[in-house]
C-alpha cells in the first residue's frame, strides 16, 4: 500500500489535471490528432487509452482506481522493489504497460516481449533494483527520442525522467 501512494504521488504530480492540447495525440479518442474527439487528459487518464470515459469530468478516486487496476497490477506492483516499481508504474502510465515491462525486461537483460512474467520478475527481484531502475529510464529516454512527438514533448519528458531519477535515491 505504502509503495502504491508513493508511485501515485509521483506520478499523479507529473501528470497534473486536465489538458486538451490538441497537438497531443493521447488527447484524441482515436489515439492520432484529428482522429476521434479531442476529450483530454486529466491525472494521466487519456481519451486514447479510455475513449469512452468523460475525461474532463474525471474526479482522483476514478484516476486511482484505474491506475491500481489498470497499471500496478499489470507491472505486478506489489512484487517489485521500490526503485523498480516507480519507473515501471510511471512508464505505464506514461507510455502504457507493455513498453514500460519491455524497458525493464531489457534493464534486466531479459527478451523484452512486454509481459512480466516470472523469468522477468525473478531477474529484477535479484538484482541491484537502483541500477535496474536507472536503466529503465535509460531505455525510456533513448525510446522517447525517436518519436514523431520528441520536439513538441521532449522537455517535458526530459525533466520528469530527470525527476524520477531524483525520486529513486529518496
Amino acid at each position: 500500500m505504502e509503495n502504491f501512494a508513493r508511485c501515485f504521488a509521483f506520478t499523479l504530480g507529473a501528470e497534473g489535471g486536465y489538458s486538451d492540447n490538441a497537438g497531443d495525440p493521447g488527447n484524441w479518442t482515436g489515439g492520432a490528432v484529428g482522429h476521434g474527439a479531442l476529450k483530454g487528459t486529466k491525472f494521466g487518464v487519456s481519451a486514447s487509452a479510455y475513449p469512452m470515459l468523460d475525461i474532463a469530468n474525471l474526479t482522483l478516486q476514478q484516476a486511482e482506481d484505474i491506475y491500481r487496476r489498470d497499471y500496478w497490477a499489470t507491472v505486478h506492483g506489489d512484487e517489485l522493489p521500490l526503485p523498480i516499481v516507480i519507473v515501471a508504474f510511471d512508464a505505464a502510465v506514461n507510455a502504457g504497460p507493455r513498453r514500460a515491462i519491455a524497458w525493464l525486461q531489457l534493464a534486466a537483460g531479459q527478451s523484452s516481449d512486454g509481459v512480466l512474467g516470472p523469468a522477468t520478475l525473478a531477474a529484477l527481484n535479484s538484482s541491484n533494483a537502483l541500477l535496474l531502475a536507472r536503466e529503465a529510464l535509460v531505455r525510456r529516454l533513448e525510446f522517447s527520442t525517436q518519436l514523431s512527438t520528441w520536439p513538441s514533448f521532449g522537455l517535458g519528458w526530459s525533466r520528469r525522467i530527470i525527476a524520477l531519477a531524483g525520486a529513486l535515491a529518496a
